[in-house]
Parts: structure tokens; sequence; C-alpha cells
């Protein structure tokens, strides 16, 4: 029968040294730019560890930016297995309508095997020129764009090279991603509930904009691990999996290690085996030699020194001279509890203000400068009692992003709005320092944080972000789509 979670054992019955897992721990710990929300390691198709930063959590979707095209990939892999994709035909055979727009023989003659590769023949990223020239169809913009090499001979990471391969499995298959994946992929594998960003609406991205759990992530590469058999049924054909996590095209020109070993389709290679990752540190990462996966969701910034730290520390954990012992038992038991105590550090600051305590009461702040540069759509900032704790709002228009400051740590609001519609789920600690108040608010949906900072004198706030998101848009679109 088809298996739908994992089973758990101890790292060192599965021949993996926690002290190794360990080492990685405090390595990421201190170092700048690096910040983790979640890992799972699995070997022998056990999970060995696993934990989360609160006040992030397991049931907790993540939005996993461009490990979503190793999703796309997947639905691609489906569709080539059903006879809706056929790799050797061209691009423009799938969108007739366009024949006539198109005009360039490059873009003519640009097969799907090359946008799978990220080989359109561009040299460089053509996103923002592609949805420039035709918002409603990006596929046709990105057609309309010459390239400057010849297709398969050029590898350039260009987002409407997903987008078209996406958009072709989903106009073959007259459904959405989401859609077409959840009786193929999601729910053979129990993975629930995800959301995955549309433009135009109906269709998804493909190249980002897909949220899930960790737990997800964990499954997309044990599947791939498995040369796509999941249980006793096999879901992915293995021709797929072979092409798609092997070298398509040569990429020696980007300048991290672990992203200059060649492409697949959707797919890096690595100095150790292949993975999918997205912005900021989402990671999937399949080791074949050590059957092993690693899944890691996070809001790192530096993202070569994650996997640095993987190989310098983790995959020397990975051998079956270290099975169990009394010294690698203790080893787990003590890696066990501090996966279990995981933990982002709360915002500093005294619970109450001290000085003027009455500016803070239905208080409101304005931009100062009178625009909030990093977030323009933030017009207002209220402080408000309530209960033991303050109340602290976010305007943009006419929704409102609320949260309370109470107690130590971090304090999690993910129910409806004052208004009553879905709300933005967010995590917010904070104090205060004197006359300011200082508040990070983290959406947990997303590895982005705001940090908030009211000025009482002068009613004036400014708000700056972590890790900025990459589509512009509202506080309210920080959370997983319906």
């Amino acid at each position: 029968m088809p298996f739908t979670a994992f089973p758990r054992s101890t790292p060192s019955a599965q021949g993996v040294d926690a002290a190794g897992v360990e080492a990685f721990l405090d390595q990421m710990a201190v170092t700048d730019d690096v910040e983790l929300h979640s890992l799972m390691l699995l070997r022998n198709g056990h999970v060995v560890t696993e934990g989360w930063w609160a006040p992030y959590a397991p049931d907790r979707v993540h939005l996993l930016y461009s490990l979503s095209k190793s999703f796309a990939s997947t639905a691609a892999g489906l569709a080539v297995a059903e006879g809706l994709l056929d790799l050797d035909r061209t691009v423009l055979s799938y969108f007739p309508e366009l024949d006539a727009d198109v005009t360039d023989e490059r873009s003519r003659s640009m097969l799907v095997r090359h946008v799978a590769a990220m080989a359109s023949g561009h040299h460089a990223e053509t996103i923002e020129q592609a949805i420039a020239l035709d918002p409603a169809e990006p596929v046709r913009g990105f057609l309309q764009i010459p390239p400057e090499h010849e297709p398969g001979t050029w590898f350039a990471y260009n987002q409407p090279c997903t987008y078209t391969l996406a958009a072709i499995v989903q106009r073959e298959s007259g459904q959405g991603l989401v859609d077409y994946l959840t009786p193929r992929l999601f729910e053979p594998l129990g993975i629930g509930r995800v959301g995955w960003q549309q433009q135009p609406p109906g269709r998804a991205l493909g190249f980002t904009g897909l949220h899930a759990t960790t737990d997800a992530i964990a499954k997309l590469g044990q599947l791939y691990l498995q040369r796509g058999w999941w249980g006793d049924r096999r879901l992915l054909p293995e021709e797929w999996v072979e092409e798609a996590t092997s070298v398509q095209v040569e990429n020696p020109l980007e300048e991290n290690p672990d992203w200059s070993q060649g492409y697949g389709f959707q797919f890096w290679m690595a100095r150790h085996g292949y993975r999918g990752d997205g912005a900021y540190g989402q990671y999937c990462i399949v080791l074949p030699e050590q059957q092993t996966v690693v899944a890691i969701t996070g809001a790192s910034l530096d993202m070569q020194t994650v996997l640095d730290g993987l190989w310098t520390h983790v995959l020397p954990a990975l051998g079956d001279d270290h099975r169990s012992s009394p010294d690698r038992t203790a080893a787990d038991v003590r890696l066990a509890r501090r996966m279990t105590a995981l933990a982002l550090p709360a915002a500093t600051g005294k619970p109450d203000p001290e000085e003027t305590p009455e500016r803070w009461e239905d208080a409101v702040f304005t931009p100062r400068g009178g625009r909030c540069e990093h977030q323009p759509t933030l017009t207002a900032v209220e402080t408000s009692r309530a209960g033991d704790g303050w109340r602290i709002t976010l305007v943009e228009d006419d929704r409102r992003l609320s949260g309370v400051l109470g107690g130590d740590g971090w304090q999690v609001a993910d129910g409806p709005d004052a208004e009553g519609r879905d709300g933005v789920p967010v995590a917010v600690s904070g104090g205060w320092d004197g006359g300011r108040l200082a508040v990070e608010v983290l959406f947990l949906e997303t590895p982005h944080r705001l940090t908030v900072r009211c000025d009482s004198e002068y009613a004036t706030f400014t708000a700056t972000w972590g890790t900025v998101p990459l589509r512009a848009g509202t506080l309210q679109d920080l959370r997983k789509p319906d």
C-alpha cells in the first residue's frame, strides 16, 4: 500500500551521526544572513531528525519561491507520461494563436525541452520585459523577445521558461497546477493544503508562488530519490526522474560553486547530489549516494553558506559506521531535545511604555517623511490597549493587520480580521525603549519579517524588511493563496 507518512527513527539507527547535525545547527546559529525556519533530515526513507523554529510550525505552509519550479517540473513529467506534453515539440506549437505575433526564427524553433532546462537561448532574465510586452499573456511577451543564442546552447536562469512550461501543462490538461497535481502527486504523497499564486487568474505562475509545508518538500525529494516510486505505486516515470536530475545544460559561469554544476529540468545539480531551491533558503536536497533527503525552509540571504555547512558537517555524518553505540545514543538524545526546543529570538524591549504612556493609547502613527519607502501600501500604524498587552495594527487603506504584544516571546495571530475576512497569519514580538516602540512582525506563511519602529514624540513610524518580498504587493498578499 502507498505510504503517506514517513516512519521515524533515531539518527544512529540509520547511520547518521547526530553530532554532525548539531555542528551544522551551531554554525547556522552564529552565521550572519542565515535564519532557518525548519529542517527535516531523512535517511533510508526514515525521518531521523526534524524541527521548526517557533513560531514556525510543522502544519504551517511556507512560500517556496523558486523551489516551486521543481513541483512544476514534476507536473511536466506527469504530463509527458500522459501524452499531454512532448519535449521535442516547439513551444509555439502549443500556442497556435500566437503564430503571427512571433517572427524571430530562434523563438519559433524553441523546444519544450529548452524551456524545461532554462536554455531558451536568452542571454539573461527576461521576466520584466515579457510581462511589460504582454501582461495578459506573458508567453506572448516571452516569445516576442529574440534570443541572443541558439536555443539549447546557453543557460540563463529565466523565469518565463518555467512560466511557459507550466502554462503548457495547464493549457493541455485544462486544469490549474494545483488541481492537476492534487490526484497525481499531492494526494498520493499525503500532502495537505497548498496554494499557488496566479497570473493571470486561473494560471499558476509555476516559477514561484507555491505555498507548502516542509513535509511536502521532503516528500518530493523522497519521490525523486526513489526514482518515481511511492510505496508500491509508480507515480513518476523513471525516465523523467533521470532527465530532470541530470545535466541538460552546462552553466559554468554561475558564481557560486553549487550553482555551477549544471542544470536539469528545473533542478540544480550540486557538488553533492541535486536539489530544488528557492529564494531566501528554501531547499529540497537529494543525495542519492547517501540515500538522504534534506528539506529546509528559512529566511537566509546567504544561501551558499547553508549548503557549505551541510557539506562540512552533515555529509560526513552520513555513514554506516555511525550506527548505534552508547556515545551515538547520547548524541541522538541531545539532538532530539534541541530540535524540540528550537525558536527564533524574540525582539527585545520593555512590555509597557514608561514615558508618557498616554501617547500610546489609541495612537496613530504616520510614515516618517510622508511615505513608507519599503512598503508603500502601509499608510499608518495604530497602538491601543488590549487587556494586559498592547495591540499593534498595520493599516493599508481599508484593511488592518493586527497582533498583540504581551508577555515574553512571539504572539501568534492567525484568525479572521476585524471584518471577518481570512487574516494573514503573523507573529509579533517587541517592546519599548524610552519613547520608541520596536516591533518585529513575522509573516508566518512566508520567509518575510517586517520591523516597525514608532516614535511617540513625532507620531511617526518606519518599516523595513529583513528579506524583501520578491513580488510587490500588499501585506495582505503575504499568505497562502486560496
